[in-house]
């Protein structure tokens, strides 16, 4: 038989996976008596433990919901896993997250048994988490968001896009929040536009919640993530880059993260990539960085760029004067054409970046 300490913990134990256990199936597995099972029950109670009790032959007993959060315990991968997710949730840019997330890491690092340090310290110390986002989160938005979500409850918000401007005002009926990558984004009707939209949650600003509530719709497609993807890589902004690469779709894949644009091959030499990112800048090197001839096709932005880029860099291997006039990309880069193909599709919308 256990000894008491060790009993309430394996009941505790048995409990926290939310299943209801039947008096005999508890007792039988701690080798007790139903007497002694009962006294442990009421144990876990006082000690803030909610365990309720239901009668009938599908009766038993559950751990549930309280006032308050109890301990808990977890088994060697779960705490693991907490303390990793905790560590890389204490590095993003989120208001509101990030103290809550240091704060409970470090409780739970501080109660860690030895035999998982190690396995935590060299997870922790191989990996590296940092937010590429120019905007902090705020967990209340996010919050709000979901909330509305759940409850169908349409909200009104100020909402800044990447073409510029003053914030406009939103109503909208709010569907999903999807993770992309270093990106959050608000999947959701867009009452005056009478469209699905995707918005930026960093841009999102003051937020409301209107008080009313919508019947909900059938999303777009059955997969919210991949809708959000396509609307993310190709935005609503009708300025997205264009660039023809001479190199098969194979070679370009290896060395060009798509996640930011859209890649598909022309013919078994050439490839083209459709990108909406906010920076010409940030893309005009990492096009550069591919290694492979290109051209780039569209916007006058991003052209720009990357001759300014190709200037930089001509007059950094020749030793020029970064002020010496006169300067040019020589041979450096393809030569640059402005203009969408004529089979190019036309971007006509503004939010998703």
């Amino acid at each position: 038989m256990m000894d008491p300490g060790t009993r309430m913990l394996e009941l505790l134990s048995l409990l926290q996976n939310g299943r209801i256990r039947s008096g005999s199936e508890l007792a039988a597995r701690l080798d007790t008596s139903p007497r002694t099972l009962r006294r442990d029950l009421d144990r876990l109670r006082t000690l803030g433990y909610p365990v309720s009790s239901t009668r009938g032959p599908d009766g038993g007993y559950q751990l549930v919901a309280g006032r308050a959060m109890p301990p808990l315990l977890f088994s060697d991968d779960e705490a693991v896993a907490l303390v990793v997710g905790l560590r890389i949730a204490a590095l993003t840019q989120m208001n509101g997250a990030t103290d809550a997330a240091d704060g409970a890491l470090r409780k739970l690092e501080r109660v860690v048994p030895t035999r998982l340090r190690s396995r935590i310290r060299a997870l922790t110390a191989a990996t590296e988490a940092r937010s590429r986002s120019a905007r902090t989160l705020d967990l209340r938005t996010l919050q709000t968001l979901a909330t509305a979500t759940y409850t169908h409850q349409d909200v009104w918000f100020e909402y800044t896009t990447s073409t510029g401007g003053g914030p406009s005002e939103r109503r909208v009926q709010p569907y999903r929040q999807v993770v992309l990558g270093h990106r959050w984004y608000l999947l959701g009707w867009d009452r005056d536009r009478a469209d699905w939209r995707t918005y930026r949650i960093d841009r999102i600003g003051a937020i409301t919640t209107a008080g009313t509530t919508f019947i909900p719709r059938a999303l777009p497609t059955d997969d919210a993530v991949s809708f959000v993807q396509d609307r993310a890589r190709l935005p609503i902004t009708g300025r997205c880059a264009v660039v023809h690469f001479a190199a098969p779709i194979a070679v370009v894949s290896e060395r060009l993260t798509a996640e930011a644009g859209a890649l598909e091959a022309i013919d078994d030499t050439s490839c083209r990539y459709v990108s909406g990112v906010d920076s010409w800048e940030w893309l005009s090197v990492r096009l550069a960085a591919v290694g492979v001839p290109y051209i780039v096709e569209a916007p006058a932005e991003l052209i720009e760029y990357t001759r300014e880029l190709a200037a930089r860099i001509t007059r950094a291997a020749s030793g020029a004067s970064a002020h010496q006039p006169g300067s040019t990309g020589g041979g450096l880069l393809p030569s640059l054409e402005c203009g969408l193909p004529q089979s190019s599709t036309p971007w006509d919308r503004e939010d998703a970046r």
